[in-house]
């Protein structure tokens, strides 16, 4: 009998019992609003911002409405102006270069390597194409964050990462978002710390921080964050700063304050899961598993691998087969968007140049999602489906 997996790519585990009791409280007092305070109250997202920034080892923390908002918000920050060009990732999902667009500025994409990581060559080539490079992590890779900066700050390049797949990770010790100029995180249900929607930016840059504040919609409630500048810094800022209206409420803080005391615990998890997939992808003919550096400490909640100069429609046939058999694949070389996939190519409000190279990574690319409820066995089963389909498929091709 053909071995099949029955479980599902796309469900979460249960919100904590510490987080349900907490929402409860909320929902009983009816305080959702972040400045809807009682006397002598914290909120809920004023601690959400102090535990984070403590967690990140962060100055400053502000909690948004999604981790889209929270870049715009950063590249608002930082003086992106309209039609200003801003540096990304061309391997990347749509909320990115969309993050660049809401602000009427325009991307500029740089290359992706063998590795999931930005072409840092590319990158040194492009530096004084823009003074903004927003960088996406883009499925937990890290590149060589020294390295990166390095070329940055010789070139006046100020860097706001997405984190997005990142909260828990490191570069030599160093927190996912704590090199560039801010670091922009998602709470969406599909990332690390799940409030349904939502969104975290850390800063240790005082003015940055304020003009953020301001930006989120805290109509001079200032004074109600814990993790933010005095009030001498907002005095600077606050007649200048627009409100563009994004705060997070009380109630998806509270679901998220003990998650995120859980997180270290959840990341060891994922990460025994993606060793167990790895393990079991090794050593199969025509398969590029992604070798992790030994300077980056990473989130495992996904997992890719390359199928490196097959053609598109070997690499569709192998897809099809592992779907056949339950197991779900997404792959980012389609000529057309499909679900969460697209590439830079697929966003025609934004101007692109062929890049050979990278669309040859890109065509190979195969990602997974891995979701906590499954278990090591579960990704046994999983890896073992892949490489025989794969398998076939490439002995097909011979």
């Amino acid at each position: 009998m053909t071995e099949r997996f029955t479980g599902s790519f796309t469900q979460q585990e249960p919100i904590p019992d510490e987080a349900i009791e907490a929402a409860l409280a909320v929902l009983r007092h009816g305080r959702l609003h972040r400045y809807n305070v009682a006397d002598g109250e914290l909120g809920e997202t004023a601690l959400l911002e102090q535990e984070f920034a403590a967690q990140t080892g962060a100055k400053y923390c502000l909690a948004v409405a999604s981790g889209g908002y929270a870049m715009a918000t950063a590249m608002r920050a930082v003086g992106v102006q309209p039609g200003d060009a801003v540096l990304t990732n061309a391997f990347t999902l749509a909320p990115v270069p969309g993050a660049i667009a809401s602000v009427n500025a325009r991307p500029v994409f740089v290359g992706v390597t063998e590795e999931l990581t930005i072409d840092l060559d590319d990158l040194a080539a492009k530096a004084d194409q823009a003074k903004v490079l927003l960088l996406s992590h883009m499925r937990g890779h890290l590149c060589d964050m020294d390295r990166l900066m390095e070329i940055c700050d010789n070139a006046g390049i100020t860097v706001i990462e997405d984190c997005a797949h990142t909260m828990g990770a490191a570069w030599r010790g160093v927190p996912s978002g704590r090199q560039g100029a801010f670091g922009c995180y998602s709470c969406q249900t599909y990332k690390h710390v799940n409030s349904g929607e939502g969104g975290l930016l850390i800063t240790d840059d005082e003015e940055l921080a304020a003009k953020a504040v301001m930006l989120s919609g805290s109509y001079m409630l200032y004074e109600r964050h814990l993790a933010a500048p005095g009030p001498d810094v907002f005095e600077r800022i606050k007649y200048h700063t627009p409100n563009v209206s994004g705060r997070m409420d009380n109630l998806r803080a509270s679901i998220l304050r003990p998650q995120l005391k859980d997180l270290d615990r959840q990341v060891a998890r994922w990460n025994e899961r993606y060793q167990a997939l790895e393990a079991g992808l090794r050593d199969i003919p025509g398969l590029t598993v992604i070798e992790r550096p030994a300077e980056e400490s990473y989130v495992g909640s996904s997992i890719q691998f390359l199928l490196l100069d097959w053609t598109p429609r070997a690499v569709q046939e192998a897809i099809a087969r592992c779907a056949a058999r339950g197991v779900e694949l997404k792959w980012f070389g389609a000529d057309e968007p499909a679900g969460f996939t697209s590439r830079y190519d697929s966003w025609r409000y934004a101007q692109s140049e062929r890049m050979p190279a990278s669309d040859r990574v890109l065509t190979g690319i195969v990602d997974m999602r891995v979701p906590l409820t499954f278990s090591l066995d579960d990704c046994v089963v999983i890896a073992r489906i892949i490489r025989a389909e794969v398998s076939a498929v490439h002995q097909s091709q011979l």
